[in-house]
């Protein structure tokens, strides 16, 4: 089947593609698109994995080789964005989002995603789909809050688990001056082992191969569809390997999702192209294709950025915005403590941002290590003039958007050992579609150094655990969060620990605790997780792809 290869080595291959006059330059001019000699401009505005950020925020950027933050985005703003490309191109413009909507913020999740609903239904999104975090609230919420955006919802792979039918259409249709848009959706079918497992009870997530090329047929053969889209939520490395699968025939673009990587130039592979819109509404990709007689003849792609400066926000969207965010805002403003570094993900091996979160669970659980599944996004913090930035209880929703009770364990060094390899391979793996998350674990009281292109289960080189050499005989105590619904003897997908406990306080809790006794905190990257193989800092793991994250 389509997904089970026995070697996937990805080629650099040159992007193609051309237009008269740049998007860019239209939009800055306001200049509309017109037909010449029958050529139709089709324009594809895309944004992703916007996690409940309804406001400007600090974004990072990677310029000459340094790390610099500029304010970006907020949905008001790119509102005004999509309202100034539609002016542009009235009758050719079509708005998706792709997921990751309801969660990552503060005002989603004391609002259960509720607050997010009003802002979409004033935005002009054509259709939407869900992402891996939909499910944040159980899967009852996830259908009603997308029932209320009042906008066309599209997946090819969510069923009902107790009636066994598709919960959304698997596909949308546009026509748009006489051309013929095909739009096929699928979100990450291994959901239920991404999130805690009790977020999608009652929800089936089926493979792709199960129905994708009887959707291309029928799209491409019945409804005469002149270019056809795949909408996915998978992440960037199984969305280049679909790309270059035969089974995709028919499909010219794939508008990946899920793993904030910022596509500037469509990766163009064997069978379709790829591209990716970046995170937390800091970007909005635009495709301009060229059409003719049905057929492709020119394209344009660039990821904008959503600058408030450039784009002021939508009065309308704006004033949804902050009525949605006033009954938390006094909540969300309090400060809980300050940091005299920036603090930020992003990196894929080890961030200061991290450090302080595991640093403060084993300060408060006295165990020999602290680990946290941690993630790939959070909006960063960055102090001003005065060398500090308060730390909000907002800014905790977004370091840690599941606040989950504490849990403790004991391990041996041998299953440490173990589970840092599957780990390190769920990174690294040369096969895509083994590849699970896109960062290291994050962990306090123990040092790891590794090779990123080792075979499996031979990656590790060293581990340390309190300065001394891991002994794989003896049992060390571990804290980690609880995952609501999965055993209780596992700690963050390490199975098998002795004398699990849940303890009466919640990660948020230890943070609020942590800071209050420290005031100000200095945290860094220290070293004590070290890749071998691969210059530092590792930004993404796309090896022989032409694509630098920045």
């Amino acid at each position: 089947m389509m997904l089970h290869i026995k070697r996937f080595i990805l080629s650099t291959l040159p992007v193609i593609g051309f237009v008269a006059l740049s998007s860019c330059q239209a939009l800055e001019k306001g200049k509309t698109i017109d037909n010449t000699n029958g050529v139709e401009t089709i324009t594809i505005l895309q944004t992703a994995d916007i996690h409940g950020q309804l406001m400007p925020h600090q974004e990072m950027f990677v310029e000459n080789g340094k790390f610099v933050f500029k304010e970006r985005g907020g949905m008001a703003h790119i509102q005004t964005l999509f309202k100034l490309v539609k002016k542009e191109n009235p009758d050719g413009t079509v708005i998706v989002d792709g997921g990751d909507l309801i969660q990552g913020s503060a005002v989603a999740a004391m609002s259960e995603g509720d607050a997010i609903a009003p802002v979409i239904r004033a935005m002009d999104y054509d259709f939407l789909i869900p992402g891996n975090w939909e499910v944040i609230f159980g899967s009852q919420k996830m259908r009603s809050i997308m029932e209320s955006y009042g906008k066309p919802v599209v997946c090819a792979n969510i069923y009902d688990e107790s009636t066994s039918a598709m919960v959304y259409p698997p596909y949308i249709i546009k026509e748009m001056k006489g051309v013929k848009l095909g739009f096929i959706s699928y979100n990450d079918p291994e959901v239920p082992i991404r999130q805690n497992p009790v977020f999608s009870k009652g929800l089936l997530f089926k493979n792709l191969e199960d129905n994708m090329q009887p959707l291309i047929k029928e799209l491409k053969e019945e409804k005469g569809v002149d270019i056809l889209f795949l909408v996915t939520h998978l992440g960037i490395s199984k969305q280049i390997y679909l790309a270059d699968q035969p089974e995709i025939e028919g499909v010219d673009f794939v508008l990946g999702n899920d793993t904030h990587e910022r596509i500037r130039k469509p990766l163009k592979r064997k069978y379709a192209q790829v591209v990716e819109p970046g995170g937390f509404g800091s970007f909005v990709g635009r495709l301009d294709l060229q059409v003719k007689d049905g057929k492709i003849v020119g394209q344009n792609y660039e990821l904008i950025d959503v600058d408030p400066k450039k784009y002021p926000a939508d009065p309308i969207v704006q004033k949804i915005v902050d009525e949605q965010i006033a009954p938390y805002k006094k909540q969300m403003d309090r400060v809980l403590g300050y940091t005299t570094q920036p603090l930020y993900r992003y990196l894929v091996v080890e961030n200061a941002l991290d450090n302080m979160i595991t640093d403060a669970v084993r300060w408060k659980t006295g165990a020999d290590i602290a680990i946290s599944n941690g993630f790939r996004f959070g909006t960063p913090i960055v102090p001003d003039a005065s060398g500090k930035a308060p730390i909000t209880y907002s800014d905790i929703w977004n370091m840690l958007p599941v606040n989950e009770n504490v849990k403790t364990g004991r391990v041996t060094g041998q299953q440490i050992q173990n589970w840092m390899e599957q780990e390190l391979h769920n990174v690294f793996a040369e096969k895509p579609l083994e590849r699970f998350g896109g960062w290291v674990i994050r962990f306090s009281g123990m040092e790891l150094t590794f090779k990123a292109n080792a075979p499996k289960g031979e990656r590790v080189q060293s581990i340390t655990v309190g300065g001394k050499p891991l002994d794989l005989k003896r049992e060390y105590t571990m804290a980690a969060c609880r995952r609501t619904g999965e055993p209780d003897h596992v700690l963050c997908r390490m199975p098998n620990a002795k004398h699990p406990k849940v303890l009466d306080y919640t990660v948020h809790d230890v943070m609020e605790e942590y800071l209050k006794k420290n005031g100000t905190v200095s945290p860094n990257i220290d070293g004590r997780a070290k890749v071998l193989d691969l210059a530092s800092p590792v930004l993404s793991q796309l090896p022989n792809v032409d694509y630098v994250f920045r």
